[in-house]
């Protein structure tokens, strides 16, 4: 194996994520609301950056700015536009190589949907046991998440939702239904306009502990994938553990979805330890047939802003970002990250409202001019998220533009590393295989794929760091030779085999010729 050659490096397979909330990325036709037409006119954007997928939020129409919580599953918030909008963005993301996944929240719907409206006091209705209520007469709806029964919006307008009845024949056939046709739109068997797969919303065995909903996932998420494989086998599922703390390995084996989030790994780079990131990572990658079956992120729209954990610290973004696109799995990028945007909010941040989560979900900072055409400011003076935004704030984080036009920015070194990713077949689909040092503050691990094996050091700590390692020990006792991919440290010979300088919240990484590759 030699140090830089490998055959189609510029094919090297890896899957980068871009989770967007659409609502706020670009604004297509001046009503400050991010819409289709805008995605479409940025894939160039993330296309230059090293983006291969997207993940949106739900396109259902619903009350609710993030779509959460139906109304209708068939039907597009006109906001983002129009089915033949959608289409067309579907057929230029795949143009442009992509993959594109929707986001499925399925379990609840609003007052306004037609099994609600219509079975409400109904007990006649078609679509009585289509919902769940808690008496005969259909007057009293089952509660839903956190055991409310409604949700009040940003806007001050309230409704009720009430949980689907996921074990109803009916509802079982309408789902599947349902996802095929966003499989296969045009319902000719080409797939064309589809989407390539589905990260599934809040997936419970027993959803929300409500003893009516027992055994879901063998009696309702399995048999629900089984049916869409069979459509199309390589449509792919994403399970959102319920359980944050959890692995998700249940998830693949007993429901057959193809990916998890790898929820206790984020915690534990948050932690910037290397002990608790290393057993993380071990865990994370140990328990489940193909690493790449992990998710790794290190922000979503329903947490803080990795920026806003770390008080927006220079080194410490840069470090996440290389944390979260080296260490392995499969990477996801939530929108506004690449350049460092804040923000915080959640549960009772500005009391019972959905407006509680807009700081996680701000208009992406596209122009330093905030009035700029494109920007998606559609919570605008409607209330104290307003009041709180950061976005006029040019101190916390430039803007993309300004990034992109700024060797040095974060956004460059996203770039950067996706293209080291994309380039590398070590970095693009290698397993992760832990490193020991010396260090307290470095961590180091192994991606190894069958062509190219990668030594990653990243230092977590705000010192410099001095570390040994004894890469031979991987090698088979083999000389190792080293060439520098990232970074402008010297790896030095010595009696562990190498030793190594850091600076604080620095990365390196090498390519490492004559240690054995995964076969």
């Amino acid at each position: 194996m030699t140090g830089t050659k490998h055959n189609n490096l510029s094919s090297c397979t890896t899957e980068i994520i871009y989770h967007v909330f659409q609502r706020s990325f670009y604004d297509s036709n001046n009503d400050k609301h991010g819409d289709l037409r805008g995605l479409i006119q940025q894939l160039a954007y993330l296309q230059d950056m090293g983006i291969t997928a997207i993940l949106l939020t739900p396109l259902f129409t619903s009350p609710y700015y993030h779509n959460y919580f139906a109304d209708d599953f068939g039907s597009i918030d006109p906001a983002y536009g129009t089915m033949a909008d959608y289409f067309d963005f579907a057929d230029a993301v795949h143009r442009h190589g992509m993959k594109l996944y929707l986001d499925m929240e399925i379990q609840y719907v609003t007052e306004d949907h037609i099994w609600f409206k219509d079975s409400f006091k109904n007990p006649a209705s078609a679509y009585s046991d289509y919902v769940l209520y808690q008496d005969s007469a259909n007057e009293t709806p089952e509660t839903i998440i956190f055991d409310t029964n409604g949700l009040l919006g940003y806007d001050g307008v309230y409704k009720d939702i009430t949980t689907v009845n996921l074990l109803n024949s009916g509802v079982q056939s309408y789902m599947v239904s349902l996802f095929r046709y966003w499989i296969d739109p045009h319902s000719d068997g080409s797939f064309k306009s589809g989407a390539d797969g589905f990260r599934l919303d809040h997936m419970m065995d027993m959803l929300d502990n409500k003893q009516r909903l027992s055994n879901l996932f063998s009696k309702f998420w399995r048999p629900l994938i089984e049916k869409l494989k069979a459509i199309k086998p390589g449509v792919v599922f994403i399970a959102e553990q319920t359980d944050w703390s959890s692995f998700g390995q249940e998830y693949l084996t007993e429901v057959g979805a193809d990916k998890v989030f790898a929820f206790p790994l984020r915690e534990a780079i948050l932690t910037f330890s290397k002990e608790n990131i290393s057993e993380a990572a071990a865990q994370t990658f140990s328990l489940s047939p193909d690493q790449s079956q992990n998710i790794v992120f290190i922000e979503n729209h329903d947490t803080h802003r990795f920026a806003t954990l770390v008080d927006s610290h220079p080194g410490k973004l840069r470090t996440g970002a290389a944390l979260n696109l080296l260490l392995g799995g499969t990477p996801a990028i939530y929108y506004g990250q690449e350049i460092g945007m804040t923000g915080g909010g959640g549960f009772g941040k500005y009391g019972n409202s959905d407006g509680n989560d807009i700081p996680r979900r701000e208009a992406f900072k596209w122009y330093k001019d905030m009035t700029h055409p494109g920007m998606a400011a559609w919570y605008e003076n409607s209330g104290p998220w307003w009041e709180d935004s950061s976005l006029q704030d040019t101190a916390v984080s430039a803007s993309a533009e300004e990034q992109i036009a700024a060797p040095g920015s974060l956004w460059k070194y996203y770039q950067l590393l996706m293209q080291l990713k994309k380039k590398h077949p070590a970095l693009a689909y290698g397993e992760y295989k832990k490193l020991d040092n010396d260090s307290p503050g470095i961590l180091s691990f192994l991606r190894v794929s069958k062509e190219q094996t990668c030594m990653v050091l990243i230092n977590l700590s705000d010192i410099k760091e001095r570390a040994y390692m004894d890469v031979e020990a991987y090698a088979g006792k083999k000389k190792v030779l080293y060439q520098n991919l990232l970074g402008n440290m010297q790896i030095i010979p010595a009696v562990k085999n190498v030793y190594i300088e850091m600076e604080p919240f620095s990365a390196g990484i090498w390519e490492c010729q004559n240690i054995r590759s995964s076969e």
